[in-house]
């Protein structure tokens, strides 16, 4: 059983920086791709970014290209999501997912879930 868990949520002012880290445990970490998905009040849970097993691949969401970069290290079982330019939009609980098969752009394609870990950008 795969277990997952964020960290390093918080509140911050518009334009500044977090970042998020996902523990996960398992003797098999570099062999799924992991993502980032968040999730505001009322609304769906979208895709943020993804990174393949060996990190030579990395996807963003439109929203979050070019602010947001995501990251792995294969031998603490450790992945990232660096935020910078934090918007008030980003505000969302933020999940950290490992990927059942491939690079997936969707929650479907993730089959282990982390708790969650809030974020809030004040304007």
């Amino acid at each position: 059983q795969v277990r997952l868990v964020e960290s390093g949520g918080g509140l911050v002012q518009a334009g500044g920086s977090l970042r998020l880290s996902c523990a996960a445990s398992g003797r098999t970490f570099s062999n799924y791709a992991m993502g980032w998905f968040r999730q505001a009040p009322g609304k769906e849970r979208d895709f943020v970014a993804v990174i393949s097993g060996n990190a030579g691949t990395t996807y963003y969401a439109d929203s979050v290209k070019g602010r947001f970069t995501i990251s792995r290290d294969n031998v603490r079982n450790m992945v990232y999501l660096q935020m910078n330019s934090l918007k008030p939009e980003d505000t969302a609980i933020y999940y950290c997912a490992r990927a059942s098969q491939g690079t997936g752009l969707t929650s479907t394609d993730y089959g282990n879930w982390g708790q969650g870990t809030q974020v809030t950008v004040s304007s």
